[in-house]
């Protein structure tokens, strides 16, 4: 191998398709390493973005970094690798590659004035960086077929699917059609759990982006929109980063419709891996998961801290955070879905 150089991504379409080539042939990358995520995250946020690439002199890639400059005066200025997602991180050919994009990525943070560098890797890396183990990935391997899903889950799983649909609820699979019922249901959700939400254009650039990868899953009650879920497929894996239901009809099951459907359709798609997104081992959302099979998958955030502080905990689980759920919970709905895009974009 020749002598490897970093280098930020540019914006021709030589750069785009060199980088979605790595992207798409390394079988270590995950669907957020492809290029179109800067666009998103560009476009729906207004971050600014360094894409770091590890190349030979001849220009082929051996090593990717996404990066995302977070900045605000209430939650500090860090990059991110990549904010509002379960993964990215540093994926590379070597140790060699891997080390010249950990030290670019150092030098670009000093550059910026970024007190920190998070990393959102889901395999252990061999790094001195500080990591952290709180989060698990919950995957469920895919059979051929959804009928021999159904016939390995516990008899009270499939009659709770059963039930949602002796409700009378309807569901259906979509693209951007569905968009605006998704987001009356996540949006309401968020609300509930004390979280602002992200807008609604951010979903709407992802289906722009990735108008075959993305799809919407929703489970009305005649025409009120109950439960929906966001779908995100890459290679053999189909994934939901945002799935919500209205609180309101819990009662009625139609979550759990909502898992029977999607999982239903990622077999008939083909996908190998369902990835019900990251949860807290034992939490009510990692035993959610689990009753339908899901195995948890360890993952592992890296920190590199400018100044020798502790690792920074933006997150709901902060006590530090309580009263402030406590008051956005309370918030009328169109309230807070005018606030929140503002606050969500500055938090990882």
């Amino acid at each position: 191998m020749s002598a490897l150089i970093a280098s930020i991504l540019g914006r021709t379409d030589a750069d785009l398709l060199a980088w979605d080539n790595y992207a798409q042939s390394s079988p270590l990358t995950s669907g957020y390493h492809q290029s179109g995520w800067r666009r998103i995250i560009e476009e729906a946020f207004g971050h600014e973005t360094y894409y770091l690439a590890a190349q030979e002199e001849n220009g082929r890639v051996q090593g990717v970094l996404p990066l995302v400059l977070l900045a605000s005066r209430g939650f500090g200025r860090f990059l991110v690798s990549l904010p509002f997602v379960n993964y990215g991180g540093i994926v590379a050919n070597s140790p060699e590659s891997y080390r010249l994009l950990e030290a670019s990525a150092i030098e670009k943070a000093k550059a910026l004035d970024a007190t920190h560098i998070e990393l959102r890797h889901e395999s252990l890396m061999k790094t001195a960086w500080v990591s952290t183990e709180r989060k698990v990935s919950m995957r469920l391997s895919l059979p051929n077929s959804y009928d021999l899903l159904l016939k390995g889950f516990p008899s009270k799983l499939r009659s709770q699917v059963r039930r949602a649909q002796k409700e009378g609820m309807s569901v259906r699979v979509g693209g951007s059609e569905c968009l605006g019922e998704f987001y009356a249901v996540f949006s309401r959700c968020m609300r509930d759990l004390g979280t602002p939400v992200y807008a609604k254009e951010f979903f709407a650039k992802i289906l722009e982006v990735f108008p075959k990868e993305a799809r919407i899953c929703i489970v009305s009650h005649g025409d009120v929109p109950v439960a929906a879920g966001f779908l995100y497929g890459f290679r053999s894996t189909m994934e939901i980063p945002w799935a919500a239901s209205d609180k309101r009809f819990n009662r009625l099951a139609p979550n759990m419709l909502l898992y029977g459907t999607v999982l239903e359709y990622a077999c008939q798609q083909g996908f190998q891996v369902f990835d019900f997104g990251r949860s807290s081992p034992d939490s009510g959302t990692y035993r959610f998961k689990e009753q339908w099979g899901a195995q948890p998958h360890q993952l592992y955030w890296y920190y590199w801290m400018g100044d020798g502080r502790q690792v920074p905990q933006l997150n709901p689980q902060n006590p530090k955070y309580a009263l402030a759920i406590r008051v956005w919970q309370k918030l009328p709905l169109a309230v807070a879905n005018l606030l929140g895009p503002h606050i969500v974009k500055h938090l990882p």
